[in-house]
């Protein structure tokens, strides 16, 4: 079944010998997008020996005579960019690149053109129908000292057009903005045009010109040549097929995590400190006193990464070992798709992820499968190149206390020159200030970037642990404070705030309307429109059926009027469509699926519609629910069954595909019982308002629905007599043979036909949103976030959508930033829009990549001061690039959010990246740091576990930092007291317990701690606009931290000092055990919300040091060689040595519990405001 050396190309290339060429159409969910490239089959001259060459289009669904064409095909060129050759002595057959307009993808027509010359091809192309498909431009030229790439004329001949293609080709995805008709300006590095503004680029020579333009050229895509089901022979090496995520690899791992860790200045601190006990004139204590938390920090941080990393190798490893079967001279082989190479012949079944990037051969409707070549694979595929490495985020609290941590060197730096000035620089000075810095490196606590990890992990595992958002994935651990800090919102349309269904709302007919409770009405309005044949007359004629005389002479004349218009509408929309039924039986006799042969039957439970748009499948889906269903159609024919089960049929004549350009379509039919010839025509009604009859009502009906959110279009018939019908034939096909200017005679022809049409209907179709968008879009703006709608559709679907979902509200006014292309337009409409005020924007991609390119900086400006932003037909890379744009210029927190391989670069680029399990794949959801099944869940998770993350871990780094600060004070006290000597007061097992079990866990505990509960964060969402500004944590709150930490050291030193002059030998103890005490007590006036945790962490705290205490005590003397004074254990078990205690806790912490009180009672938060 599988010919070892021979493939045959009837109407597309293809892998069976034998196969029925009407059938053999691209379903639309198999399209995938291919890349723009032009191919080259190769083929022998003696195939062309006894055979007739005819065309036909795998895509279109005209109907076309076609021959079986057997064609040994040799190899299968992508001539990016070397020309064909005239000299071969093969013939060339040539397949242009094409794009649905509304499927969001693109494939290759596969119209077989054996040609030897540059006349016979023209004689061949003009020969071709038009396709219902848009057609795109795949010849560029490019001019090297411009950097441009300009569109050829189409009609020039092939062989003088050149072809280049570079990676800026591949920016494509959902964006026709490349396509227009009017040269494209490649992006440019901004960095090197200021670089080279003003006197220095006249000053440059041509030399450094030619360097720059050398450092600048963007890197082509060399000729390939591909062999069909035999890799092997390809001579050069291409990448493996293998979805790498990973940040790390086995050998990168340990340097990588070490250069993240160590260059915050935190980190390196610490390092160099450590690394100075190994001088034995600046040894101070232990060497495990500051080798061993650091080493604990790096081992969490280590443990913390390679779990991350493990966890993105198993998701990778499930996706590298989906198994495919690729056809080889054996038959079917089943392959990983990690180990799928160029040239492979790969089946891709239904509802199967497309591997790579390939070239469509073979598609069926009846098995759902798709036979396809591999062109490109893994990093150079086009979903690939369209994103970028995944980067190593950092929060903004990490950032900031990045910068409070240097600000503490400088403290530590200044309080060490201090003492030495104090001291005289008397001796070796540089030495004492040295030890000065060991002494009070305290300051900055190396237990606060393993602590912060901690709290993370602990945030990342109560997210995916929460019921009320299941399915939440936390992929990346080291950025939850971030969801707390939000400003933007970045979000796609297309899965992500709809579900792509339609749903058909509204059905107006000009004097009546019918909506989703009325639409019983139509359904009787049909059943009484068709009568119930007799069976006699079934068995004679059951391919007709017409309205009843006797049915409508019942009725009333209005009703009778009523029923007539309204069975007109609906056998429109019921014709009007490209849809295809497909049937499907539940199961084989292996278990498998069957697909069954389209029979008279036309069961209704295995019926599929199939069409290269969802608004086409719900229009179908509607006439079927009312009662006229679509049962059948082929490439000439097309039935309908009527509610009495009689089945009409009608004869496709002429079909006028939808393209955005024209936007609309048109079908001309024959019913075959009556002969009646109706040319039938839906579109936007901007564009069938000048074609319909005179009517006072469609412009109000379209506003009205518009402010609805519904998708409108306008639906007309003219009915056609035969010599019409032959006259407009004859004429359409001399347009389409033209040899110039073939595409406007064509459309001047079929304009000649649209004039002065009968108005039938104006629909409203809904994109059904995601469940509670509305809602939590509301809660999001309450919240104080603005959010931009980034998506690929067009202008019209964009802005219904941005309504329905009330992105923007009933009241705000849309601006609709009009298309330019060059900077004066730019600079007009830019100032038109600068005296609006307080209104929504929306702009296409082209226009944007303008007003980028000129006014940069104004038009982010101005955008940011919108309540909303909608920017339809973006590629990826502009979507990556606006979330950049908002990042550079506003420097706010930006958040991506979508569900498809096209956002992959935006949630990437942005600060907290969110990916939605959706029908498009897992590929945004892999690649997100936080991984959602639902839109709405994205309230809860920045409402609630971004409000607490942000807010605990401020305050459990300001307390860290409090904790370091307060035993430094007590070290500066206790050296001034010995006159300014560098002698450590606390040293050893104490200076570590202290940094861990002693108060370790109850200041992790914060982690737990909540201000308000999260019904209440849910219910007011303008508590987390205080977040923005970043209150919890800032120079003013690190200020008073740094007030208190002094105030506690100098009262738990000089408290020690004075109530216990004649116990001066037993400082240490005294001291160190006020100060455990101390802490245990700020962080029980810190916590406002207690946990059994939090009560379980301050006891043990609390009984660890107790019971240290019987083998620590030689830790307790002032020094065993200079005093010789040790711990009496008997001491400490004295009244007077515990009320003493008590007393310098209790002035330690007893005004700062009464400065709080006075600021609650007399200027409290705002949440307290609410709990209270």
């Amino acid at each position: 079944m599988y010919p070892p050396n021979n493939l045959w190309l009837p109407v597309s290339p293809t892998i069976y010998p034998h196969y029925d060429p009407p059938r053999n159409r691209v379903a639309p969910w198999a399209l995938t997008p291919c890349l723009s490239v032009q191919l080259r089959i190769l083929l022998r001259p003696r195939v062309f020996n006894n055979c007739c060459p005819r065309t036909y289009s795998l895509l279109s669904g005209i109907p076309q005579a076609v021959a079986q064409l057997p064609l040994e095909i040799c190899r299968l060129t992508l001539s990016g960019i070397q020309r064909p050759n005239r000299e071969s002595a093969d013939h060339d057959v040539i397949i242009p690149f094409v794009r649905f307009p509304e499927a969001k993808s693109s494939a290759i027509v596969a119209g077989c053109l054996p040609v030897t010359s540059v006349v016979e091809r023209r004689k061949m192309a003009d020969s071709i129908p038009l396709q219902p498909v848009q057609k795109r431009a795949a010849y560029y030229t490019a001019d090297r000292s411009k950097r441009r790439y300009q569109l050829e004329d189409e009609a020039s001949p092939l062989d003088e057009m050149p072809l280049m293609m570079s990676e800026e080709g591949f920016e494509n995805d959902e964006s026709d903005y490349q396509t227009l008709p009017r040269a494209r300006i490649t992006r440019r590095k901004k960095g090197l045009e200021w670089f080279l503004c003003g006197g220095w680029k006249f000053l440059c020579t041509s030399c450094c010109e030619w360097l720059i333009n050398v450092c600048r050229r963007k890197k082509e895509l060399k000729a390939r040549t591909v062999w069909l089901g035999c890799p092997e022979k390809c001579e050069e090496k291409y990448p493996r097929n293998a979805i790498k995520n990973q940040k790390y690899n086995i050998f990168t791992f340990i340097p990588g995590v070490l250069y993240q860790q160590f260059k915050f200045f935190l980190n390196l601190y610490f390092l160099v400190v450590a690394c100075s006990q190994f001088v034995s004139a600046l040894k101070i204590g232990y060497l495990y006193t500051y080798w061993a938390p650091l080493g604990f920090v790096l081992a969490v941080t280590m443990v913390r990464e390679a779990a991350d990393e493990y966890r993105r190798f198993q998701r990778d490893k499930e996706m590298n070992s989906q198994l495919y079967s690729k056809l080889t001279i054996r038959g079917k082989v089943q392959v990983k798709s990690s180990d799928i190479q160029v040239g492979d012949l790969i089946i891709v079944e239904k509802n199967q992820r497309i591997p790579a990037d390939m070239v469509f051969l073979r598609t069926s409707e009846k098995t759902g499968t798709v036979i396809g070549v591999v062109i490109y694979t893994g990093k150079e595929t086009r979903s690939v190149m369209n994103t970028s490495n995944p980067k190593n985020k950092v929060g903004m609290l990490d950032l900031e206390l990045n910068q409070l941590t240097k600000a503490l060197f400088l403290a530590l730096v200044a309080l060490s020159v201090v003492m030495v000035t104090l001291q005289g620089f008397v001796g070796p000075w540089y030495r004492y200030l040295f030890r000065f810095l060991l002494l009070f490196s305290y300051i900055i606590p190396i237990s606060l970037r393993v602590n912060l990890d901690m709290g993370k992990a602990a945030y990342g595992w109560m997210i995916m642990r929460d019921e009320n958002i299941p399915g939440t994935v936390v992929r990346t651990s080291t950025i939850p404070e971030e969801l707390g800090r939000l400003v933007y919102l970045l979000t796609d349309k297309t899965g992500t705030l709809t579900q792509n269904e339609m749903v058909f709302k509204r059905l107006h007919l000009g004097t009546v309307s019918y909506g989703t409770d009325t639409m019983d009405e139509i359904q009787n309005h049909i059943a009484s429109s068709y009568s119930l044949v007799q069976p006699s007359q079934s068995c004679n004629n059951n391919t007709s059926a017409t309205p009843s005389r006797k049915g409508q002479s019942s009725a009333p004349k209005v009703r009778k009027t009523v029923s007539s218009r309204v069975h007109e509408a609906v056998k429109a929309i019921a014709l009007c469509h490209n849809v295809t039924p497909v049937y499907e039986s539940r199961a084989g006799v292996n278990g498998e699926t069957e697909y069954s042969e389209v029979d008279q039957d036309f069961c209704d439970e295995n019926r599929t519609y199939q069409a290269s748009s969802p608004d086409e499948v719900a229009l179908v889906q509607w006439t079927e629910s009312v009662g006229l269903t679509l049962v059948n159609r082929d490439l000439t024919s097309m039935q309908l069954k009527t509610p009495g089960g009689q089945i009409l049929t009608f004869c496709i004549l002429q079909i006028f595909p939808f393209t955005s350009e024209s936007k609309r379509m048109g079908i001309i039919v024959r019913e075959e019982s009556s002969g009646d010839i109706t040319f039938y025509m839906k579109g936007a009604d901007v564009a069938m308002a000048t074609i319909v009859q005179y009517n006072d009502w469609l412009d109000e009906e379209c506003g009205n629905m518009a402010r609805e959110g519904l998708r409108t279009l306008v639906v007309a018939k003219k009915s056609l007599s035969e010599e019409q019908y032959q006259d407009f034939e004859n004429r359409y096909n001399q347009a389409k043979l033209s040899m110039h200017d073939r595409a406007l005679k064509v459309a001047a022809v079929v304009e000649s036909l649209e004039r002065e049409m009968e108005l039938l209907c104006l629909t409203g179709v809904e994109d059904q949103l995601q469940t509670d968008v509305r809602p939590t879009l509301e809660m999001l703006r309450n919240a104080g976030i603005k959010i931009w709608m980034l998506t690929g559709d067009k202008l019209e679907t964009a802005t219904c959508i941005a309504k329905s979902s009330h992105l923007v509200s009933r009241n705000q006014d849309i601006h609709i930033f009009r298309p330019v292309s060059n900077r004066s337009e730019a600079h007009l409409e830019l100032n038109a829009f600068r005296r609006k005020h307080d209104c929504a924007l929306v702009i296409a991609g082209d226009s944007l990549e303008v007003c980028l390119k000129y006014y940069e900086h104004e038009f982010v400006e101005l955008a940011c001061q919108c309540p909303a932003v909608v920017c339809c037909r973006c590629s990826p890379t502009q979507k990556a690039h606006i979330v950049k744009l908002l990042q550079q210029h506003t420097g706010r927190r930006t958040c991506a959010i979508g569900d498809g391989g096209n956002d992959v670069s935006m949630i990437q680029a942005a600060d907290c990246g969110i990916g939605i399990e959706g029908k498009e794949g897992k590929q945004a959801s892999l690649a997100a740091d936080f991984s959602i099944t639902q839109f709405k869940h994205i309230g809860r998770l920045l409402m609630v576990h971004g409000r607490n993350s942000y807010k605990r871990s401020a305050a459990l780094g300001q307390f860290v930092i409090h904790r370091g600060l307060v035993i430094s004070t007590m070290q500066a006290v206790f050296s001034s007291v010995f006159y300014f000597a560098s002698v450590p007061l606390y040293q050893g097992f104490l200076m570590v317990g202290y940094a861990t079990i002693y108060t370790m866990f109850p200041v992790f505990s914060l982690v737990l701690d909540q201000d308000v509960k999260p019904e209440t964060a849910l219910l007011y969402p303008e508590l987390y606009k205080d977040l923005t500004k970043g209150r919890s944590l800032s120079f003013k709150t690190f200020l008073i931290w740094v007030l208190i930490s002094i105030y506690q050291g100098g009262i738990l030193m000089f408290g020690a000092l004075v109530l216990f002059e004649s116990e001066f030998v037993h400082v240490v103890a005294i001291s160190f055990t006020a100060l455990i005490l101390t802490e245990l007590l700020m962080v029980a006036l810190t916590i406002r919300t207690w946990h059994w945790l939090m009560v379980v962490a301050e006891l043990f705290s609390l009984a660890s040091y107790v019971a240290s205490l019987a083998f620590l005590n030689e830790y307790f003397g002032l020094g065993r060689v200079s005093l010789g004074a040790f711990l009496d254990a008997a001491f400490i078990t004295t009244l007077t040595f515990l009320w003493k205690v008590l007393a310098i806790t209790v002035v330690s912490c007893l005004p700062l519990y009464i400065l709080k009180y006075l600021k609650r009672k007399f200027s409290p938060p705002s949440y307290s405001k609410l709990t209270s």
